[in-house]
């Protein structure tokens, strides 16, 4: 997403020139070119696809509509399963319209989540639950905080779900530390992803996420809790800025890796 100007083959071989090996998928664009063919273009380039994003929007009240959610998300395990990837990203969706019940839309991610787990883990894909910063709670996604993805995710085993740690979403909360504790003392940090925090916003917001050494957010100071935390695997670079999205798609991957070894280590994963 961070570059979704460029094509997936496009990716694909910007990466293969930049060395870098780790890639997070979005579903859109890979349903957009195959599902079967983005699985043999990743393999072919040597890329291993870390996560698949996203599942999720479990919130719905109509009973159709929750039938359709669920049907999705299967789908989207079966993707991520093609695609090689062990971890589907899931961002659990807001209030329904007309709804002002915080508590009964997180039952019901509750509730999906109790059927898609074992269906994930039949398919060797784990769930991670992604905390978005509240601004988003009405619309988008009403857990704001690992504690509350922590709470949920420790009602399933871990092998099945787990929580997505993004500085994006939780730099603000100075309970997120100990919570990451709290995810890699239970093995379930399935992922992690950074995305710098600048104003002002713009309008909408969705698309505020700032470039990696541009905002407030002190990477080295993350990525080293979830290092104490026991979590060993990719870190990805997710960022969704029209700025960016402006540019020439290699230019901002490459600066991106380079942002990400200067801010962040010396191994650079794309997203």
């Amino acid at each position: 997403m961070t570059v979704k100007q460029l094509s997936l083959p496009e990716l694909a071989d910007s990466c293969a020139e930049l060395g870098v090996t780790n890639v997070g998928l979005w579903r859109e664009p890979v349903q957009s070119y195959g599902v079967e063919a983005t699985a043999k273009l990743v393999r072919d380039t040597g890329l291993t696809v870390t996560t698949l994003c996203r599942g999720g929007f479990f919130t719905a009240i109509d009973p159709e509509e929750r039938s359709r959610a669920l049907d999705d998300n299967r789908r989207a395990i079966d993707e991520a399963a093609t695609l090689g990837t062990d971890t589907l990203v899931l961002v659990s969706g807001g209030l329904p319209a007309g709804s002002k019940d915080l508590h009964g839309a997180r039952e019901r991610i509750a509730d999906a989540l109790a059927e898609l787990g074992p269906y994930a883990e039949r398919h060797g894909v784990r769930l991670a639950i992604e905390p978005l910063h509240p601004m988003y709670a009405a619309d988008r996604c009403v857990v704001s905080t690992l504690t509350q993805a922590l709470d949920l995710a420790e009602r399933f085993p871990a092998r099945q779900v787990g929580v997505t740690v993004d500085t994006y979403h939780i730099w603000w909360d100075d309970r997120a530390p100990e919570q990451i504790a709290r995810a890699g003392a239970g093995g379930r940090i399935h992922t992690f992803q950074l995305a710098d925090w600048t104003t002002p916003l713009p309008e909408g917001v969705l698309n505020g996420r700032g470039q990696i050494g541009d905002g407030a957010i002190d990477m080295r100071e993350w990525k080293g809790y979830v290092e104490a935390a026991g979590y060993t695997g990719p870190i990805e670079v997710e960022l969704f800025n029209e700025g960016l999205w402006a540019r020439d798609g290699r230019e901002v991957l490459a600066e991106t890796a380079a942002r990400f070894a200067e801010h962040a280590g010396d191994a650079a994963a794309g997203k």
